[in-house]
């Protein structure tokens, strides 16, 4: 699954699967630009990165500013002239009863959730179609999306809409050969996972058939492969990597 010349952009490349993905981009042969609010992060991703000998660069992105987004692609295409693959990864999330979230909460749930890649998909997909040459969107999502999880109800709702935008966007880009696919991890051992109670990732394992927490890698994986020509011919799937935690279809 090599991607020898290709340009892909990863936003929440800074830390957990979205650094995980750059670097298994990187490694892939894609050269990367890396988006992040997180500027010392992103920047330290990007890095290492060059010193595996791979090509990436760090770009300033906050996925819920239109600005921001604006100026990230205009440095990407600035700086490379093509965009190949864009993989939203950025997201968060908070476990949290539903009669305690405030307003506040709900929209940054679902600015960072949702809206983040519907705007990060739509910054980059005319420049797509115009050129002609098809593309790859994927859209990390989350089991939570496709079952639901306690104490993650409108985050639940968010991944959900994701998962629904992705089957829609890829019915609309397929005439353009360019394919739209989802990766749902189950609980992963990220930095946000890494906040959230003993108890709670504990019960996460006891509650998965392979009794393990997901790497970050293993989930950047799936994200390499609906990147990469070996998924041609698939557009419009969500792809589960938990572990057999959820297994609806």
């Amino acid at each position: 699954m090599q991607l020898n010349g290709r340009i892909a952009v990863v936003t929440g490349g800074a830390s957990g699967i979205g650094r995980a993905t750059a670097q298994t981009l990187a490694q892939a042969g894609a050269r990367v630009f890396v988006g992040d609010i997180d500027e010392a992060g992103g920047e330290a991703s990007a890095a290492a990165i060059r010193e595996n000998g791979g090509q990436a660069e760090f770009v300033r992105l906050d996925v819920t500013d239109a600005d921001s987004i604006s100026a990230f692609r205009d440095a990407c295409f600035g700086s490379a002239g093509q965009v190949d693959i864009v993989a939203n990864v950025a997201g968060w999330g908070k476990i949290q009863p539903f009669l305690e979230n405030t307003p506040e909460f709900w929209r940054k749930v679902v600015d960072l959730n949702l809206m983040g890649p519907v705007a990060v998909s739509h910054a980059f997909l005319g420049a797509m179609v115009e050129r002609g040459a098809g593309g790859k969107i994927v859209i990390v999502a989350s089991d939570a999306g496709r079952v639901g999880s306690l104490g993650e109800t409108v985050y639940s709702g968010a991944k959900g809409g994701a998962i629904a935008f992705t089957k829609s966007l890829a019915r609309e880009m397929a005439r353009y050969s360019i394919n739209v696919n989802c990766v749902c991890p189950g609980p992963t051992e990220t930095p946000l996972l890494a906040a959230v109670p003993p108890k709670h990732q504990e019960a996460f394992i006891r509650a998965t058939p392979m009794r393990r927490l997901a790497k970050p890698s293993e989930v950047a994986d799936a994200i390499l492969f609906f990147c990469s020509d070996r998924a041609t011919f698939v557009t419009g799937q969500i792809l589960s990597v938990s572990g057999g935690l959820c297994l609806a279809g």
